[in-house]
């Protein structure tokens, strides 16, 4: 369902609904006042009976006398629509006057009727036509005698059916212009209130394709902001990993295409006879190490930017992490006989594991690289109250100030022959991935640089 037409259903059906159930309750309002009006005129023509009235003896023993000709209910008849009927009666049912076939009362007296007389209203069937009948009990009193009158006056309910008729139609014609009015403006409002959702539609439809910049919509309604800002969040990373794939890419092509050359020569070199066979295989050895050191750590650069993306985070410990790192390259550091130390403390990190372990193993390879035989390596984790912070310590060179301002690029190693310059460049964005920072700092000694400290913090998990 559009927007659009939900909105029109949720306003119209109920104001529909309300204006049923407010005709009909006009309706019934109208009704009763119309049945007030005329239950008036039917007590008229029973009061107007009673002044006809005489009597002779006294209670039981009494006997009335009316005298009413039809034509004095004339002036209660209206427009000749509807006919009327009247009985008198004593108390006790005997008939007096008027028309015999007319049920005799048999009801009570209301305990407050609503006018100032003894009167009752009921509907009943006469001559099998529906009629509205007033009772009245009137005293009748005399200079002969004294008893109590029953006057019965029925009309019949033509009058009363039209004109309530024409009030249902008179209400109904009026609730369907106040519908269709309210259905008007509501079209109009909706159609307004909807134009900015169908101008954005257009616009995102005529973008070309590829097209993932924000959008703009000043005039756009305040409910809507909130998904412009959604789609706008959306589209930018989108656009950031469109960006970091035409990156990957690229750099993938120029990377890889000057060891693959490098092999080639190699390998048509050996082929030719130039070199010794053993040596040209160790040269293309070297090169296949430096083409899969390089292929892999492209790799996991684009895998840091997978994971970014994702979340299903753990709570990992980064010591139990780094621990594991460490005996991973065990050989590597006792191949070089480096005296290493490890301190570390339990430090809770929300992240995948892969991505702590990148992570220590990129961090702790190149300190083992850059540490000299015999030298010393001492791996470190403190915490505080909100982050933990990994601080590995090598015996190296430390890096120059050149180096250092572009040490995080991607393909800035220092030495292009034992490394792709991608492992502090994966570093980083593991490091910006989980909200921390890193930092390299040459640790000086008496103003001599006696190694190189690398510090990641990261937030601890809550």
């Amino acid at each position: 369902m559009s927007l659009r037409r939900y909105l029109l259903m949720g306003i119209l059906l109920p104001v529909g609904l309300l204006v049923v159930v407010n005709t009909a309750s006009l309706y019934q309002q109208a009704l009763a006042a119309v049945n007030t009006a005329y239950d008036r005129t039917l007590l008229a023509s029973a009061k107007s009976i009673s002044e006809q009235l005489d009597v002779s003896g006294y209670d039981e023993q009494s006997e009335l006398r009316v005298t009413v000709p039809y034509a004095a209910l004339e002036a209660f008849e209206a427009d000749n629509q509807s006919r009327m009927f009247y009985r008198v009666s004593s108390l006790n049912g005997e008939m007096v006057s008027g028309f015999a076939q007319l049920p005799f009362w048999r009801g009570r007296i209301p305990a407050k009727p609503p006018y100032s007389a003894l009167v009752d209203f009921y509907d009943d069937v006469f001559l099998e036509d529906p009629v509205r009948v007033a009772v009245l009990l009137q005293p009748v009193a005399s200079s002969n005698g004294r008893a109590m009158a029953v006057i019965q006056v029925a009309e019949t309910l033509e009058l009363r059916t039209t004109l309530a008729r024409k009030i249902l139609i008179d209400t109904l014609w009026r609730q369907a212009v106040l519908l269709a009015v309210i259905a008007l403006v509501a079209v109009i409002v909706v159609q307004r209130a909807t134009r900015p959702v169908r101008r954005l539609s257009a616009q995102l439809q005529a973008r070309p394709e590829g097209d993932l910049t924000a959008i703009a919509a000043p005039d756009a309604p305040r409910e809507l902001q909130p998904l412009v800002d959604a789609t706008n969040e959306v589209m930018g990373r989108l656009q950031h990993l469109l960006e970091h794939q035409k990156r990957f890419v690229r750099d993938a092509a120029h990377q890889l295409r000057t060891p693959l050359a490098v092999l080639k020569v190699q390998v048509q070199s050996a082929l030719r006879g130039d070199m010794d066979a053993r040596e040209a295989l160790d040269e293309i050895n070297q090169t296949v190490d430096r083409a899969t050191l390089l292929a892999n750590q492209m790799l996991a650069l684009a895998k840091v930017e997978q994971l970014r993306q994702q979340a299903d985070l753990q709570v990992i410990d980064l010591a139990q992490v780094v621990r594991s790192v460490a005996l991973d390259i065990s050989p590597l550091i006792a191949e070089k006989d480096i005296d290493f130390e490890i301190e570390t403390v339990c430090a809770p990190i929300l992240s995948h594991e892969w991505m702590l372990g990148e992570l220590s193993r990129n961090l702790l390879h190149n300190a083992t690289k850059h540490t000299p035989a015999g030298g010393t390596l001492a791996v470190r984790i403190v915490r505080d109250a909100t982050h933990a912070a990994l601080t590995i310590s090598d015996g190296g060179p430390g890096i120059s100030a050149e180096l250092s301002a572009r040490l995080y690029q991607p393909f800035s190693a220092g030495n292009v022959r034992h490394g792709s310059g991608l492992g502090l460049a994966i570093c980083k964005e593991i490091t910006e991935a989980l909200g921390g920072t890193i930092s390299l700092e040459n640790r000086v000694v008496h103003g001599q640089v006696t190694g190189l400290d690398a510090t990641v913090r990261l937030p601890l998990a809550v």
